[in-house]
């Protein structure tokens, strides 16, 4: 998948997430400053997407309507998501992976009906995912720093060797 990136982490009762703004259409950069990550029911869910982004922002405004029909309860609405993405014929043709996180899970969700919590708490998508994974596990595991440091350094990293990763930067953390 040629787009973002998007990391999320959880460290010591934080959860973070970072994206940077680059939009690309084919090998030519289009804008620095787009907005991947968002902040969804009553600002107690972070969710971040990475690849088209109409199809990216759907699933977004799909996860909300299933945040709200389950009162916030983010693992229910994630499978609930995946259920539909994977059966529904026009949602089985969305390219693109969806991050969610909350105060106390971690998850991601795709259109295969993959809806995964990870065991060491890192979740990196995009083209830039396996580079920000690598480099925040390498520092959730060699360093103190918090979940807000650890996702922007990732990204950091990432947007240093990935081509569809810009250093223009968003971090949004829970609780805030």
């Amino acid at each position: 998948m040629r787009s973002t990136t998007i990391v999320a982490i959880m460290r010591d009762g934080v959860a973070a997430m970072a994206g940077d703004g680059q939009v690309t259409h084919g090998d030519v950069v289009m804008k620095h400053t787009a907005r991947k990550i968002r902040r969804m029911y009553n600002n107690k869910v972070l969710v971040g997407f990475a690849g088209s982004a109409a199809d990216g922002l759907a699933l977004l405004e799909r996860l909300e309507g299933q945040l709200e029909q389950h009162g916030g309860q983010l693992r229910k609405a994630a499978v609930e998501l995946a259920k539909d993405w994977r059966t529904d014929k026009y949602l089985r043709r969305l390219e693109a992976e969806v991050v969610a996180v909350s105060a106390d899970e971690l998850l991601v969700v795709t259109g295969n009906g993959d809806v995964i919590q990870p065991d060491e708490g890192i979740i990196a998508i995009g083209s830039g995912g396996p580079y920000a994974h690598a480099a925040a596990q390498a520092l959730l595991h060699h360093s103190d720093l918090g979940a807000v440091e650890i996702a922007r350094t990732a990204l950091e990293i990432a947007a240093s060797i990935c081509i569809y990763t810009n250093n223009n930067i968003i971090v949004e953390a829970l609780p805030e």
